[in-house]
């Protein structure tokens, strides 16, 4: 059904045609459900969308504005981090968390979420006394020759230049 609707035609008998047309190729024969009622779900009003999303294997984060996915994944952090087994693993992941923090910061793009980059060193805080209280994992020695981070500068730099909501 590419063909263009003709101008002289209303849609209501375009369509009925179109339909009529494919049903005399038998382009509606054997399919699967064919005389069965459609599924219902819940009350949702995206049952069939939740459903298909669900058949596919496919989750609905590809769905949600990059803002919202960042809050989540900020969310997340802690749950994230803690199967990790490296203090250099923690590091980089919330490194790369923060490098999306700061583009979506420089232009968001979405519904304004009010979120900010997240302190490493905090973050590192949290992974090594989860790994004290929970001995089964023994973490990895840090690497002393690296200073250490000033804690807030991210709050600092991103309270000067956060962006204005309309």
């Amino acid at each position: 059904m590419t063909e263009r609707k003709p101008a002289n035609l209303d849609f209501e008998s375009w369509i009925d045609k179109q339909i009529r047309e494919a049903t005399d190729r038998g382009e509606f024969k054997n399919l699967p459900g064919a005389g069965k009622p459609i599924p219902r779900g819940s009350d949702d009003e995206n049952w069939w969308l939740n459903g298909y999303l669900r058949k596919e294997g496919v989750s609905g984060d590809a769905l949600l504005p990059p803002s919202l996915l960042l809050r989540r994944d900020i969310e997340r952090l802690p749950d994230t981090v803690r199967k990790l087994s490296s203090e250099r693993a923690v590091r980089e992941t919330v490194r790369e968390l923060n490098k999306r923090v700061v583009d979506w910061l420089r232009l968001p793009h979405g519904p304004y979420v009010r979120i900010a980059p997240v302190d490493t060193d905090d973050i590192v805080a949290q992974w090594h006394a989860e790994r004290q209280r929970n001995p089964s994992a023994p973490p990895r020695p840090t690497n002393p020759a690296r200073p250490p981070r000033t804690a807030g500068r991210w709050r600092t730099i991103f309270r000067r230049h956060r962006p204005t909501s309309t």
